[in-house]
């Protein structure tokens, strides 16, 4: 009996059942390169007249639509901006790494060391009408939609002087146009799309980016999220920084489909160098055009690396070895490749990009010091952004029965 039920069991010759993993759409091997795009015409004189520049043949992979051009024009007074904001970037969060080893900076804190090409990159492609919201690893973002540098190092130290008065930290920064840093992994990509259905219910031509690390992509939120923007054909942009590692765990071993931008199911996708500073910038005005021109939401997966641990208190080194750290390091860094677009194309030269990365330390100096000297808030500062300004009842009670305090 035992024989006759183990031979039904067994598939036909033939007709063995293939790992899931085979069955997935087939890709080339993405660039990731930082510094393999070429001019396709020589630079004109002129610092503001835009010329064409070719992406490698494999910076961008494409489901279910077609992929964005590999030619975009850039100017190169555009190079100098992009290079000026990452390096500044950078030296932000490496102030962070130091305040925080000075336990000056408590709690969470997670940097994007290595990751600059993304926030720069989105943010040369969208204007100040459109909106952004992410995980905790923020702090370039809330910088570049309006923040200030003094603000974010403040915040982190939970001064007064911090974008958010001190009271909400590393992952609570927010202005205008930036709805977060948000705490909760995966929850910010529901709210994205809840701020991309305001913006088609006002019948505005913009767009949300609603962003979420390679960690948070089996939250079961964010498929509910991705189902919605379908239905409702709303102007989001799903937005996966795969930067290849969770908290402690490869994206192989807690994704059984690593090709991010194919999870949306009806939803297209693209998935882009996220370590080419080009290569980021053409993509989300790609996103930019998807969306705003009717055609419903977008996921976009961003392959990119950080050099640092998930947050401070990783040291990143336990799931992966120092050599691959080193190995992206010296060879795909988004800064170095900007930098020798720069000066093999005759943008700039060595001397004005050290002037460049001098004055963004300097920058960022005064910013600390600014932070540092900002007092920590007073206890009557936890009374107040409970209501919107100007909502607030009367009174509110605190811990304990007899503890009021009066509007």
């Amino acid at each position: 009996m035992v024989a006759i039920i183990r031979s039904a069991l067994r598939a036909p010759r033939g007709f063995g059942i293939k790992p899931l993993r085979m069955t997935l759409p087939q890709f080339r091997s993405l660039q990731t390169d930082a510094d393999k795009s070429e001019p396709a015409q020589n630079l004109p004189s002129s610092g503001s007249e835009s010329f064409t520049v070719r992406l490698p043949d494999e910076s961008f992979h494409a489901y279910r639509c077609d992929p964005p051009s590999l030619e975009t024009e850039v100017t190169k007074d555009e190079l100098v901006k992009l290079y000026t904001q990452m390096t500044t970037m950078r030296r932000m969060e490496q102030a962070a790494d130091a305040l925080y080893k000075a336990k000056l900076i408590r709690g969470f804190c997670h940097l994007a060391i290595g990751q600059e090409a993304v926030s720069v990159g989105m943010e040369a492609a969208i204007d100040q009408n459109d909106r952004v919201i992410t995980s905790y690893r923020c702090h370039p973002f809330a910088v570049l939609r309006g923040g200030t540098i003094k603000g974010v190092l403040a915040e982190l130290m939970g001064r007064e002087a911090g974008m958010s008065r001190g009271k909400g930290g590393s992952m609570h920064i927010f202005t205008p146009s930036f709805f977060g840093g948000n705490g909760i992994v995966g929850a910010q990509v529901p709210v994205g799309a809840g701020i991309a259905l305001a913006q088609k219910y006002l019948n505005k031509k913009t767009v949300t980016f609603a962003m979420y690390g390679d960690g948070a992509s089996n939250q079961g939120q964010v498929f509910e999220a991705y189902n919605m923007a379908k239905l409702w054909n709303l102007p989001c942009v799903f937005v996966c920084e795969n930067n290849k590692y969770g908290m402690g765990t490869s994206a192989e071993r807690s994704s059984q489909n690593t090709q991010y931008f194919t999870r949306g199911d009806q939803i297209a996708g693209i998935q882009v160098n996220g370590m080419d500073i080009l290569a980021c910038r053409k993509a989300c005005q790609f996103a930019k055009e998807w969306t705003t021109s009717g055609k419903g939401p977008l996921l976009v997966e961003f392959v990119t690396y950080r050099y640092g641990g998930h947050s401070m208190s990783d040291p990143g080194t336990t799931y992966r070895t120092r050599e691959e750290i080193q190995q992206m390091r010296s060879s795909r860094d988004p800064i170095a490749g900007l930098k020798r677009y720069m000066l093999d194309w005759g943008v700039s030269d060595e001397a004005a990009l050290k002037a460049i990365d001098k004055a963004a330390k300097e920058e960022v100096d005064v910013a600390v010091a600014e932070a540092k000297e900002s007092p920590m808030p007073g206890l009557e500062e936890f009374w107040t952004d409970i209501y919107y300004k100007g909502t607030e009842p009367p009174f509110m009670r605190g811990r304990e029965k007899e503890e009021f305090h009066r509007y």
